[in-house]
């Protein structure tokens, strides 16, 4: 199944590059390019600062703003196919004051405790566009195409009452040290995608049995690499693990903010690469969540830990071994950052080109950054990464990794494509 998968990926991607590569034609010289980028940093500010949600809801959010940034955008300068349809926007309306009112209004729907602050961004923004009729018609339809989403989206599996109830035992996820933390925001997998058909379409494969020479070269591998105290690992590895440790979605956005701005993106394509990088990440992370709770696999450290009870002969027990990073409260397979990661930069290498000139922050280890020229160098160190902090088998990055592409190469087919009379 995993083999397939990857084929018809990859298929999919190499087709896509030139169609979803960028474009120089200009929007209205009036329009304000650095809206978009503008309103994506208000947005993560908003929600990192939103005490009340979990961090992987912040990608709920962020998708949500980009699309009804995208769709008012669009809806002004039919450049690109919208996301949703809406009634016609008003002749000569500004697009940067219908994506300021577009990105405020989703935001002050979801995160009320900072309206204030948004509404003073909100002024900023909305000082940069002329007063008159184009202003106002582009407020108006900015906040309308912002409620049209809020209320397609009023019902759609967030916050449901579901729980992790597996009973553990070999192979199965538990709770882990220090924190013995119950999984997080177990619901994340039944929220309604916003690209794709289901959870289902993208489910990854089995994860190997405790018993297969797979699991038993995954465990081997880990308990050498990415243990706290590993003389195995090297210092460039432990680099490279730290620097992929912190706030991946924050890592993602500002690296976004700079392809904007190195890129020269004008308005329409501005918001058409965060919309596609951000809901296609969303998309990606649901599905990573459900597989979480279905397949509800154990960490390194369990395994470790109680390799007597896993029934392989090859595994050898290590009731003090403890991993580089303390482990997050959910389960291994699949793994989320590599499919954040995954999903991003191939969505984003479908809409400006295979040649990223990227450039990569670390909130776990200021003042660092890392450049890739291409999706797969970052992936690869992704990969590699989450193994030598100690807490992801390969397998379950890879896996992740497939499936982070396949959502990726088949939202790009569907969605954000050019318009006809292009």
């Amino acid at each position: 199944m995993g083999t397939v998968r990857r084929i018809a990926g990859a298929a999919v991607a190499v087709a896509l590059v030139p169609v979803f590569a960028g474009t120089a034609e200009a929007s209205s010289p009036s329009e304000t390019a650095s809206v978009i980028s503008d309103w994506n940093a208000v947005a993560s500010a908003t929600l990192l600062g939103d005490t009340g949600k979990a961090p992987q809801e912040i990608f709920i959010y962020l998708a949500f703003t980009h699309a009804a940034m995208y769709d008012a955008v669009v809806g002004i300068h039919p450049r690109y196919e919208p996301y949703r349809r809406h009634a016609r926007a008003p002749r000569h309306a500004s697009a940067t004051a219908a994506a300021a009112a577009a990105g405020h209004k989703v935001l002050e729907t979801y995160s009320p405790y900072a309206q204030a602050a948004l509404d003073d961004a909100l002024a900023g923004s909305l000082a940069e566009v002329p007063d008159g009729a184009a202003k106002t018609a582009g407020i108006a339809y900015g906040e309308r195409v912002a409620q049209d989403l809020i209320d397609l989206r009023a019902h759609d599996g967030r916050y449901a009452p579901v729980q992790y109830t597996r009973a553990p035992a070999p192979g199965v996820w538990r709770p882990t040290p220090p924190a013995f933390a119950p999984m997080a925001v177990p619901w994340l997998g039944g929220v309604t995608p916003l690209l794709i058909r289901g959870v289902a379409q993208f489910a990854p494969p089995t994860p190997p049995k405790l018993t297969s020479r797979r699991y038993t070269r995954d465990f081997a591998e880990v308990k050498a690499l990415g243990s706290a105290t590993s003389t195995t690992r090297t210092a460039e590895q432990t680099a490279t693990a730290l620097f992929f440790s912190g706030n991946v979605g924050v890592q993602v956005n500002t690296a976004l903010r700079d392809q904007a701005a190195v890129r020269g993106l004008d308005i329409v394509d501005a918001a058409r690469m965060f919309a596609a990088v951000n809901m296609t990440t969303l998309d990606a992370l649901i599905v990573t969540w459900q597989t979480k709770l279905d397949r509800a696999y154990w960490r390194p450290i369990t395994a470790i830990q109680l390799a007597t009870t896993d029934g392989n002969p090859a595994t050898t027990a290590d009731p003090a071994w403890t991993p580089l990073l303390t482990t997050p409260n959910y389960p291994d397979y699949v793994s989320g950052y590599n499919a954040v990661i995954a999903a991003s930069s191939r969505a984003l290498e479908n809409v400006v080109g295979p040649r990223l000139n990227l450039t990569l922050i670390s909130t776990a280890v200021p003042g660092t950054t890392r450049h890739y020229d291409n999706g797969a160098a970052l992936r690869a160190d992704v990969v590699n990464a989450r193994i030598w902090l100690g807490i992801h088998f390969r397998t379950a990055d890879t896996e992740a990794r497939t499936l982070g592409l396949d959502v990726a190469d088949w939202s790009s087919h569907h969605y954000f494509r050019p318009t006809s009379h292009r």
